[in-house]
């Protein structure tokens, strides 16, 4: 069964930078699409970034130019880089499949604030 584990999260000003990692189990993960989503209080949670399996990526409006996906297909791995952050991405970031999503995890809470 595959599960998510999300980490690096925690309180930062706004400008500051996060690197949020995911540690992912399944021996067939470089298959699939990954995100990174977030979820504000009371908001829907939405994808902020997504990778394909060959490193193709894309990304909301929204953080365009300050977020940055990545992953590493030998260590099962999926990573967000977060530069330039707002208070507006204080959320919590969970990672998943882009498509045909798995059980969420527990997601790593981001906060930005002065």
């Amino acid at each position: 069964q595959v599960q998510f584990v999300e980490s690096g999260g925690g309180s930062v000003q706004p400008g500051g930078s996060l690197r949020l990692s995911c540690a992912a189990s399944g021996s067939i993960f470089s298959l699939y699409a990954m995100g990174w989503y977030r979820q504000a209080p009371g908001k829907q949670r939405e994808l902020v970034a997504d990778i394909t399996s060959g490193g193709s990526t894309d990304y909301a409006e929204s953080v365009k130019g300050r977020f940055t996906i990545s992953r590493d297909n030998a260590k099962n791995m999926v990573y967000l880089q977060m530069n330039a952050l707002k208070p507006e991405d204080t959320a919590v970031y969970y990672c998943n499949r882009r498509y045909s999503m798995l059980r969420w995890g527990q997601g790593t809470q981001v906060t930005v604030s002065s």
